[in-house]
């Protein structure tokens, strides 16, 4: 089992391999390029060369990067660390209100700073931030069922309406109300564009733009319909052509319209890793772990791709400049091939 021992830096963990040393069990894993597999830091088998050697946060990070697990060391095997995890997850998940850290920590037997740290590295959350998380996604999901917003509100184990209000715009996209009536009461404007990449939706609230999507305009008209049910839509290319100019120059890798507000409604931590994608400049490209450890996560890197694959605002939000630690595309929202194309448009070969 890690320790608290720190193994910050490529250096601190490259001296750990070679020690084998078994406190670094779980505070990262090593995958060897030559062989398409990932170990525990005291993995048995033979050392592999240093230039061989890449370094992940957690086995599903190897897994995502392509790698295989040793057979040897076996680095995927559950550890006391991800049983304390699932154990916390789950009092977080069945308790109300949410048990404080120290209590957390007492119900696994770690101490709080080692808890936090080991929960973070996996979940890409405080054991806080997460219970949060999970009662605004309780909010969200009870504001579409519950006969009124205050019951919404106190179902989701909020003390006040405050509480619940407090954030809700950003985490929502709009008012507790409006998203409750599926965007009842919200006036979006929108207008599609051609372009050489096929058709582009780009759409606005009153606070900034709030979609840019890639398709055909049935499925463009329908995706932002299914987000926004109730809401009144209003196809006007003349007010959006300031908006359609910005996505224009983003397509040819020109900028990304950074002057321009936008209203793009998700996580605390999916808008941290959105604004990151957004200082990543045209021509060059960052991996999954690159922009989790910018966010100050390392061990993010799932949790990074999974807040691209919903990223609402292509182009202006440059997610297709994010790709694997094996230097393949991997996934993107609006298509591989489209992904592929924007990138060699930015001198990217792939």
């Amino acid at each position: 089992m890690a320790t608290d021992t720190d193994f910050e830096g490529d250096e601190a963990r490259w001296q750990a391999v070679l020690s084998r040393d078994v406190n670094a069990d779980g505070a990262f894993y090593l995958g060897v390029r030559s062989t398409g597999i990932y170990c525990r830091p005291s993995c048995p088998a033979r050392r592999p060369n240093r230039d061989q050697v890449v370094f992940f946060q957690s086995v599903e990070d190897a897994k995502y990067g392509g790698f295989r697990a040793c057979r040897r060391c076996y680095p995927d095997s559950v550890s006391d660390d991800e049983i304390a995890v699932a154990r916390v997850l789950q009092l977080i998940e069945t308790s109300e209100p949410a048990p404080a850290l120290n209590q957390l920590a007492e119900q696994v037997g770690y101490s709080p700073s080692y808890l936090q740290r080991i929960f973070k590295r996996r979940t890409g959350l405080s054991p806080r931030q997460y219970a949060a998380a999970l009662k605004q996604q309780r909010f969200r999901s009870d504001l579409r069922t519950a006969g009124t917003v205050t019951e919404a509100v106190y179902e989701a184990g909020f003390g006040s309406t405050r509480a619940a209000y407090e954030h809700a715009g950003e985490r929502l996209g709009m008012r507790p109300s409006a998203f409750r009536r599926g965007g009842s009461g919200e006036r979006i404007t929108y207008a599609i564009a051609d372009s050489d990449l096929g058709d582009i939706l780009v759409a606005a609230t009153d606070r900034g733009i709030c979609a840019v999507f890639l398709g055909t305009p049935d499925d463009l008209r329908s995706a932002l319909s299914a987000e926004f049910p109730e809401a009144e839509m209003v196809e006007n290319k003349a007010a959006m052509s300031d908006s359609i100019r910005a996505v224009s120059e983003a397509l040819a890798a020109e900028g990304v319209g950074g002057s321009l507000q936008l209203d793009a409604h998700g996580s605390e931590f999916q808008q941290k890793v959105w604004a990151a994608l957004r200082e990543i400049p045209a021509g060059e490209t960052r991996t999954y772990s690159q922009v989790a450890a910018a966010i100050g996560q390392p061990a993010a890197a799932r949790a990074v791709a999974r807040a691209c694959a919903t990223n609402p605002l292509a182009l202006l939000t440059p997610c297709h400049r994010v790709v694997r630690a094996d230097g393949a595309l991997g996934a993107y929202r609006w298509g591989v091939e489209r992904k592929r194309e924007l990138l060699s448009r930015e001198g990217v070969s792939q």
